[in-house]
């Protein structure tokens, strides 16, 4: 009789805990409203750029390292003084490289110095600096990559515009069904698209003989997934 009661307690304990877990599983379940709608907008902004950064280089060759980084030292400094005197904002170095070189294979080893910065201006400037940095002594240009002056700015209104062509697109759809368009229910942000340079403008320059540089547009891109409720 023990054995028996002992069984029939296991049964209904095990009884007990199926109907907990069943419970469990029921609370967990989540509804979802019937009948939202889930489109993507995508729009973009663009401005004006209004700085440039440019880089400068100087290489020198010489018979010994010293002599060929002695020489790069002194040329540099020039144009260094010269770049500043321009106008030229936060100046950095990006490298300084020493190496060896030969005419031929039977020609004596020598040595190549380089020394390389980065620097940021106006775009209405830029052309004149690039002039000033020859005439300095710089052999090596590379740039200018443009920058707008407030791209958060751009990029807040590309996303206002991706939203509502999101919502003109929900609409579009709930007309063609015959259903009303209620209100945001959720709002994905995908994020930013890289800066593009779009149709060119005038070239700017300190005066007609300096460098051309030409400040086109730049086009700032936004996408959002939005969810709207249908009526």
């Amino acid at each position: 009789m023990k054995r028996l009661a002992i069984a029939a307690a296991a049964l209904a304990a095990l009884a007990a805990l199926a109907a907990t877990l069943r419970t469990g599983d029921a609370a967990a379940v989540e509804t979802t409203e019937p009948g939202g709608i889930t489109v993507q907008g995508t729009a973009s902004a663009s401005g004006v750029p209004t700085r440039a950064q440019l880089s400068f280089g100087v290489e020198t060759r010489a018979d010994t390292a010293k002599a060929a980084l002695s020489a790069n030292a002194a040329a540099m400094r020039k144009v260094l003084a010269a770049v500043k005197g321009a106008g030229g904002e936060d100046l950095q170095t990006q490298s300084v490289w020493l190496s060896t070189w030969q005419d031929g294979e039977d020609a004596p080893i020598r040595y190549l110095a380089t020394n390389t910065v980065s620097v940021t201006i106006a775009v209405g400037k830029a052309g004149a600096l690039v002039d000033a940095a020859v005439d300095a002594g710089a052999n090596q240009v590379s740039g200018p990559a443009m920058t707008v002056a407030d791209e958060d700015a751009l990029y807040r209104d590309a996303l206002a515009k991706a939203v509502e062509q999101a919502r003109l697109h929900a609409k579009a759809l709930a007309d063609a069904t015959g259903s009303g368009l209620g209100r945001v229910t959720a709002i994905i942000e995908s994020g930013a698209q890289p800066p593009a340079p779009i149709a060119m403008r005038q070239a700017v320059g300190a005066a007609d003989t300096a460098t051309p540089i030409e400040p086109g547009k730049q086009e700032i891109s936004a996408t959002v997934s939005v969810t709207f409720a249908l009526g």
